[in-house]
């Protein structure tokens, strides 16, 4: 099983005068709140610590930077969608993560988090649509395989497919991940190394 050897927190904040210096690659991790962003991050590292989980979705409220085996960025974003966080809030953690996704010049990619129990949800499309338009690399990695069976999985991931091919051309990369059971890990960071090799 694959996981990062070295993983350290850098910095948190709102402010992209602060983001360390765009010296390295980076990628980026959003998706809709309780989505297992958290689980799957700390999956991927080998420590249930590392970024904070909470069945209370709006845990993260920052731009969260994790350096990983001294090679690239792993950047922990605020998810969107329902929290019980105030909508001035919310439209503040938007902004800055929006602005941050539209500048960060050393960004490679965007995983966007799709929990594989739901039928596709039209938050997540807009956001696909969101980052179609501004010409931002993302890949699709779903979460929580686990809680299904593996013809129920294929079936959700087809009817997520066939809503996509509504409106895209080509479909971005598929990742099917569990933190519970550590699958995935070895796909994503076989697909970082290769485009790592593009920095």
């Amino acid at each position: 099983m694959m996981f990062a050897k070295k993983a350290e927190f850098v910095v948190s904040n709102t402010d992209l005068k602060y983001l360390p210096e765009p010296n390295k690659p980076e990628y980026a991790f959003i998706g809709r709140s309780n989505v297992g962003k958290s689980s799957l991050i700390n999956c991927l590292c080998n420590n249930k610590r590392l970024a904070k989980t909470s069945s209370t979705p709006g845990k993260t409220q920052l731009i969260n930077h994790f350096m990983i085996d001294d090679e690239w960025y792993l950047v922990d974003l605020p998810g969107y969608g329902y929290t019980k966080t105030p909508l001035h809030v919310k439209r503040k953690w938007e902004n800055f993560t929006r602005n941050y996704l539209r500048s960060r010049e050393n960004l490679m990619c965007v995983f966007l988090l799709i929990d594989c129990r739901h039928k596709p949800q039209k938050i997540d499309l807009d956001f696909m649509t969101w980052l179609g338009e501004n010409q931002i690399p993302f890949v699709i990695t779903f979460t929580k395989i686990d809680k299904l069976s593996s013809s129920q999985l294929q079936k959700n991931v087809k009817a997520y497919s066939s809503k996509l091919y509504e409106s895209w051309e080509f479909l971005p990369r598929i990742f099917k991940t569990s933190a519970e059971n550590k699958v995935g890990n070895e796909e994503i960071f076989g697909f970082v190394k290769e485009t790592n090799k593009m920095f």
